[in-house]
Order: structure tokens, then C-alpha cells, then sequence
């Protein structure tokens, strides 16, 4: 077979398969030592049953190569667990627990719990490793429990009795969150609640008891119904973590626009008549809040990324997604004024924003510029660069100073922005742009431009 074949640069850990990319297509080499494993996962039924419950990418065979078996799975875009929302990430984590539930049925067990290996695919959570499987040994326990307690029940608890911003730990610690530090960071009301307390902070004192004293956990020997109730155990516990009502800036946008309903119902319609010139697949919204233009593009059939920073903003527009069984629009929390970046060893476990971006058709920026101006100091040259080595394809929505939205903005500090007009706007995106279509929405000082790169 003819092919261009390039390592997956943060694939090395797992010993048993790797990740490499084949004519820009993700494949899976499964290495000789792991075949046993992965036969036992296909034909004794685990993979059908979990294939049909969306809870494993789906693969297929494509050729065999010096005694390894490579397997394309459905190709699945990249996120990471700083960039979901609560529920997201709460669903991720009752996924794990469900297939680890459901391979002890085959006699199978998850060997690892990192939250990495889990990804959305249709805002369904699913396991892409396919070569985290292991023969479960009778008497044996969970490999992977203190990983599940670090990737999933520390942050969980952390952005539910904390602070809802502190998955983002996960960005320093992209093994986890130790135990030590969560149990630390969480009011001491948690130690009250028996399975934080045992999951959390117990579990931590008796890493440390070990640690400390130098010797090693004896093997603990449970049978399998007693692995199970652990399991179920560790269900009810991440199913009873649960937000409090946050308030943020962001959740209720729309509801406090200065659009009348007329000029709200125009810039809708011109953003439809923009998409139905270009007809995009994929498209990134920067600034989607609840997701009310992405669907725009979604509900005709579009891929979409929806990003927001506002976390709340993101976690309704994914209840909604979930509700309403929505499938080609994908929401992520996401600081456009500070990405994503590149982590772990040589900068290459993690990638940043833009090495994940893959055929992005449509860029859709609204009501977004004066932000990223006024409040982040960003000059147009450097939104327009950044945007243009994303997509062909820009939306964005201009709004002037004379907004009464930029005008709030201004009222506390002095108006440095010289360069902040329709006219330089224009000439510096320009350098970068032309100009496919230009529509001012009524009645507002906003107005909407369709560009593609030159």
C-alpha cells in the first residue's frame, strides 16, 4: 500500500498501539504484543455492544504490516477537558464508568482513565483509544482508579464546589489533578459528603500515608461483584456532583441586545443569505454564546464549532444541544485572547488551536471585534492575520463607537483608540480580505461583511 505515513507526534506513551497519520487520515497501529488484547475486545462482543451504545469510536481494518494490524477509526475532532463545559465533562466521566461497567461483562477492564481518551463525536462522548482494554484478572482491582479520581471526580468537584473555571488545572497537570491539591482547594463541606470524602480526601491521605513511609499498597484482592459496586459507587458519585447557579456575564447576552426585534430578525436573514453563498461544511464560531447563530449554519447542515469563554454561556447551549438531540453543532469554552496552548513533553502531547484545525471553511465573528480591540488591546491587523490562517471564509460584524454597547465599554477609561473606525477596519483586513459582500443592519450602528482570502 502507497502511502505517506508521519507519527502522530503526541502518541509515544502506550506501548501496546500508536497513533500515526496516513495521507492526512489518523490510524492506529496495534503492535503484535497488543493483538491478543484486541482480538479478545472484537470478537467476544465488547466492541459491537459498545459501538452500539456510542460509547467507542468506530474503526476499520485496512491492512496488516510487519505482524501489527492497522485500524482507521472515524475521524473525530480534538478537544480538551479545560475546553468543555461542566456537563461535558460529567458526561465524559459517566461514559468511562460505563464502559469499564460494561467490559467487566466480557471480562475485560479499562487499563487506563485519562480523560484525553475521551473525545465527541455528535456531542456524544465516546473512548478513541481502542488499545486501553486489558483482560480483567479475577481478584484483581481497578488499574486505572486513581487516574479516574484525578482526570474526572477532582475537577468535577473542584468547578462545582470551588470555582467553575478550575478544570483549567488540567492545563498545569495533564495527568490529572493530584489528589493532594483538590482536597486542599475544596471547602471542608466536601469531607462531610461520604464519597468526596472517600474518593478525595481519604484517598489522598493514604497516597501520602505510602509515599511518606516509602513502602508499597499491598495487592488488594476483590472479586468482581465487589469491583463492580465500586464502579456503581463511583457513578453515584460523579451523577451527585452538581453545579450551583452561577451567574455570568456572558449566559443571558441576548436577552439584553440593543437590536429592536426587527434589526435582530434582518441580521439573521443576512447571515443566511452570506451562508447560502458559500455554502459551508465546517465552520469555527468565535463568540457563539448559546449558540443562536451557529445554529444558523448547523441547522443547514454545517459542522459547527461553537466557542465562547463564558462557561455558563457554554454549558446551556450544550443542555440545549443534548435536549434537542442536536448533532452537527459541537460547543467548546474557549478564550480567543488566550488559546489553547501547545503542553507536554517538547510542547507536542497537546496541541494548540491552530494545529487542530482542519479544513475550516468559515470563520463567523460577531459582534466580536470591539472586544477583542477595547478590552484585549488587539489591533485589527492581528485579528485579521490570525482569523485568515484559520479559514477562507470570514463573517464579522463591525460595530461602531457611536454602539451603545462600545460606548459602555469606554465610560470608565479614556478612548486611546484612534485607529478604532469602519474605514481602518476595513483597509486592514483588507490586506488580507476582499471584500465579498458588505450590509449594514438597520436601525444599529453595526454592519455585516462576507470576506474570503486572498
Amino acid at each position: 500500500m502507497n502511502s505517506i505515513e508521519q507519527r502522530e507526534e503526541s502518541s509515544f506513551k502506550d506501548p501496546d498501539a500508536k497513533v500515526y497519520i496516513e495521507n492526512g487520515i489518523y490510524v492506529r497501529k496495534i503492535y503484535k504484543r497488543y493483538i491478543p488484547e484486541y482480538k479478545k475486545l472484537i470478537n467476544s462482543g465488547l466492541y459491537n455492544n459498545l459501538i452500539s451504545k456510542n460509547l467507542l469510536v468506530k474503526h476499520e481494518e485496512i491492512h496488516t504490516e510487519n505482524e501489527c494490524i492497522i485500524i482507521k477509526p472515524e475521524q473525530v475532532f480534538i478537544s480538551y477537558p479545560w475546553e468543555w463545559c461542566f456537563s461535558q465533562l460529567k458526561d465524559a466521566a459517566l461514559a468511562t464508568l460505563k464502559i469499564q461497567e460494561i467490559a467487566l461483562d466480557y471480562n475485560m477492564s479499562l487499563k487506563d482513565a485519562n480523560c484525553f481518551n475521551i473525545q465527541f463525536l455528535h456531542n456524544k462522548p465516546l473512548l478513541i483509544d481502542t488499545s486501553s482494554f486489558e483482560t480483567y484478572e479475577e481478584g484483581s482491582a481497578w488499574v486505572a482508579y486513581k487516574q479516574f479520581c484525578e482526570n474526572f471526580i477532582a475537577p468535577l468537584a473542584l468547578m462545582a464546589y470551588t470555582d467553575l473555571s478550575l478544570n483549567g488545572l488540567l492545563i498545569l497537570n495533564i495527568n490529572g489533578i493530584s489528589l493532594e491539591l483538590a482536597s486542599k482547594l475544596l471547602p471542608f463541606r466536601t469531607k462531610l459528603n461520604l464519597n468526596l470524602f472517600t474518593h478525595i480526601h481519604l484517598h489522598s491521605k493514604m497516597q501520602n500515608r505510602y509515599s511518606e513511609n516509602s513502602k508499597k499498597i499491598g495487592n488488594v484482592r476483590i472479586n468482581k461483584q465487589q469491583l463492580k459496586n465500586i464502579i456503581k459507587n463511583l457513578q453515584t458519585t460523579v451523577e451527585n456532583i452538581n453545579l450551583p447557579k452561577y451567574k455570568t456575564e456572558w449566559e443571558n447576552y441576548y436577552n439584553f441586545t440593543n437590536y429592536t426585534e426587527k434589526s435582530f430578525e434582518e441580521k439573521n436573514n443576512i447571515i443566511n443569505t452570506f451562508r447560502s453563498m458559500i455554502k459551508p461544511e465546517n465552520v469555527w464560531d468565535f463568540g457563539s454564546n448559546t449558540g443562536i447563530f451557529s445554529r444558523i449554519f448547523s441547522d443547514n447542515g454545517s459542522n459547527v464549532v461553537a466557542f465562547d469563554i463564558d462557561k455558563m454561556a457554554i454549558e446551556k447551549n450544550y443542555l440545549k444541544i443534548k435536549q434537542d438531540n442536536e448533532q452537527n453543532i459541537f460547543p467548546l469554552v474557549f478564550d480567543l485572547a488566550n488559546p489553547s496552548p501547545a503542553l507536554g513533553w517538547a510542547n507536542k502531547e497537546r496541541k494548540n488551536l491552530i494545529d487542530r484545525a482542519k479544513n475550516v471553511d468559515l470563520i463567523l465573528a460577531l459582534a466580536l471585534i470591539h472586544h477583542l480591540r477595547f478590552t484585549y488591546n488587539i489591533p485589527f491587523a492581528n485579528i485579521a492575520e490570525y482569523f485568515s490562517s484559520i479559514s477562507k471564509y470570514l463573517i464579522i460584524e463591525f460595530v461602531d463607537k457611536k454602539d451603545s454597547k462600545v460606548q459602555k465599554m469606554l465610560i470608565n477609561r479614556k478612548d486611546v483608540f484612534d485607529d478604532y473606525s469602519q474605514t481602518n477596519f476595513e483597509k486592514e483586513f483588507g490586506k488580507y480580505y476582499k471584500i465579498l459582500c458588505k450590509e449594514k443592519i438597520s436601525n444599529t450602528e453595526r454592519t455585516l461583511y462576507l470576506m474570503e482570502i486572498k
